[in-house]
């Protein structure tokens, strides 16, 4: 935050500074006995909340054009290489606007899936070979299971993923069953 950009308050109307707003988050964290990184940390905490503000928000291909022009007049001089990767990448990026909500959290939610092949490459690393496929297949059963010891995760899961579910049966209907 080298150069600080005035906001206004919504609620009150006056005006608030970016460092000031900093300093009073940090001050915060410290009493709270909150970490600055790291899981369950500030940095973490407020990345996720920015991400699903943007994610919520209703988000259109004129709107995200005007915050990524935003975005190049403050960064661009710094790093010109991340504003030309976006500028070369917009045709690719912005028919993912017209999804709806729930599919685009689900999109950029891959670390779940992320994580979950990185088990499955350490379990078979682990193991080296296998005598027939039955074997690989049970490797990867217990190591699935391993994640959700409890077996309430599919509860969670259900309620993560059928508002998603719902969204894609609408868009592509007769295809979802």
């Amino acid at each position: 935050m080298t150069d600080t950009a005035e906001m206004i308050d919504p609620v009150t109307g006056e005006i608030i500074d970016e460092r000031q707003l900093a300093e009073q988050l940090l001050a915060q964290a410290r009493v709270q006995g909150v970490g600055l990184v790291g899981r369950g940390g500030l940095l973490a905490g407020l990345t996720k909340t920015v991400l699903e503000t943007a994610l919520e928000a209703e988000m259109t291909e004129p709107a995200a054009q005007e915050r990524f022009e935003e975005f190049d007049a403050k960064w661009g001089d710094r790093y010109p290489a991340i504003s030309r990767l976006w500028r070369n990448a917009w045709a690719e990026f912005a028919p993912f606007l017209d999804w709806d909500v729930e599919i685009r959290r689900v999109v950029c939610s891959t670390n779940a899936i992320e994580s979950l092949n990185a088990r499955y490459r350490r379990a078979v690393r682990a193991r080296g070979h296998f005598p027939n496929d039955a074997a690989a297949l049970k490797c990867l059963y217990l190591a699935t299971r391993s994640l959700d010891p409890t077996g309430r995760g599919r509860a969670r899961w259900a309620t993560r993923w059928k508002p998603a579910l719902n969204a894609f049966a609408i868009a592509f209907e007769g295809r979802i069953n």
